[in-house]
């Protein structure tokens, strides 16, 4: 249709995403003649949703941290348990990138916020440049499995798998991921000679005192969550107005009048950003299920593909290649409905698949050639885009090989739900 090829078009030359999907959405219902109506219904479907009110409440938590002085804090800290260590800083470096994406949802802020703090404090303790840049920019991905990360919870919403279960499932994994670029990094730094500062209980004690208040707000989510105490929404109204208390009360880094305000209107425009791709995103899944396209494309699928082995290993391909195109969140709206059902056709465990699709899109963020990370770094140390490809080559293989582990080891996922029960 000529229509659809507008829409293509329009998408290629930089239209907004949800403006496609929405265009698409219309576009194909018109030419069904089924009643539109169905797209505001599927909006207030989502609306409806239990889930949804924490998607803003972890965003606001996650950018008060960003601009408040954490991340003075939080290197302080990881440089007093590190720094004695071969390859210390390095370690220094990974820890406050992952706690920071964790905090912000991996939407670039991490790269943007630290990129100019840990970048020269890397080169200054002899780290190759090459593996500095590579460092920050695989990093930046890392830490989106673990509570109070925004992509786990938009997954839970669009797949309908229970949050809390997503994140206990991520632990172990996400642990498993950092390990194996902490191991790296740290055989880096023995190759270096870097640095290496004597151990300081003291100092120690004295950085977690002063970084206790942020280091608190990932522990106090799962504490909610392991203990039952709270439900994801809960947890999330806590998160934030813990938050705002500590920046803006205990820490004085944000001003509640000057401040705040602005901070809260950052993360609002994310959140508006990502809500009306979910809106959209849901009316065109609407007219995919009417159309029976996910039962076709399964149909197609199993005709070709008979092993689980063998679609787990497609998938992973297809999620990598797609995440490194895609934004996080596009990528979850659009990709899980069609994704999801395969899934469950192969006898995948929704928990399991969520945690795959996750780990991929993660890892998606530092795949050539246009992945976020790599485009943000491009731009924030001022370096062509094609000499980052080999700069984050050796962190894309050992975090690939880790996904991989993920994919085919589902004790990794599930082991944590079966010890506690909740499998």
């Amino acid at each position: 249709m000529p229509v659809l090829g507008v829409v293509l078009a329009a998408t290629l030359l930089g239209s907004p995403v949800f403006v496609a999907m929405s265009g698409l959405a219309l576009i194909l219902f018109f030419k069904d003649g089924t009643p539109v109506s169905a797209v505001p219904a599927e909006i207030y479907r989502l609306i409806a949703s239990p889930t949804l009110p924490a998607i803003p409440l972890l965003t606001a938590a996650g950018y008060i941290l960003a601009e408040s002085k954490a991340a003075d804090r939080l290197v302080r800290f990881f440089r007093a348990v590190f720094g004695w260590m071969p390859g210390g800083v390095a370690l220094l470096v990974l820890s406050v990138c992952v706690l920071f994406t964790t905090f912000t949802g991996g939407s670039g802020v991490t790269i943007i916020a630290l990129g100019g703090l840990v970048y020269p404090i890397l080169l200054r303790d002899k780290y190759p440049e090459g593996f500095s840049i590579g460092l920050v920019v695989a990093a930046g991905s890392l830490g989106l499995l673990f509570p109070p990360s925004l992509p786990v919870i938009l997954y839970s919403v669009v797949a309908g798998v229970p949050a809390d279960l997503l994140y206990l499932a991520g632990l172990v994994p996400g642990l498993m991921l950092v390990l194996i670029v902490a191991v790296y990094s740290s055989w880096v730094g023995r190759r270096a000679q870097s640095g290496r500062a004597a151990f300081s209980a003291k100092e120690a004690r004295a950085a977690f005192w002063e970084a206790k208040w942020e280091l608190s707000v990932p522990a106090l989510v799962i504490v909610l969550f392991v203990s039952g105490q709270a439900s994801m929404v809960e947890a999330a109204a806590a998160a934030c107005a813990y938050s705002i208390l500590i920046e803006c009360f205990v820490l004085r880094d944000i001003h509640f009048v000057r401040d705040l305000p602005a901070v809260l209107l950052k993360s609002g425009a994310l959140v508006g950003a990502v809500l009306i791709l979910l809106s959209t995103a849901m009316g065109l899944t609407s007219w995919l299920v009417d159309a029976q396209i996910p039962d076709r494309l399964l149909a197609e699928v199993q005709t070709r593909i008979a092993s689980p082995l063998v679609f787990l290993l497609v998938l992973n391909a297809l999620l990598l290649i797609l995440g490194s195109v895609l934004e996080i969140y596009s990528g979850i709206v659009i990709l899980t409905p069609l994704l999801a059902p395969l899934g469950a056709a192969y006898g995948i465990d929704p928990v399991h698949l969520g945690i795959i699709f996750l780990a991929n899109l993660e890892l998606g963020f530092i795949f050539p050639p246009v992945g976020l990370n790599l485009l943000l770094a491009s731009s924030r140390f001022n370096r062509p885009l094609t000499s980052l490809y080999r700069h984050v080559w050796v962190f894309l293989i050992i975090r690939g090989a880790g996904v991989l582990l993920i994919t085919y080891v589902p004790i990794l996922s599930l082991g944590l739900l079966r010890l506690l029960g909740r499998v």
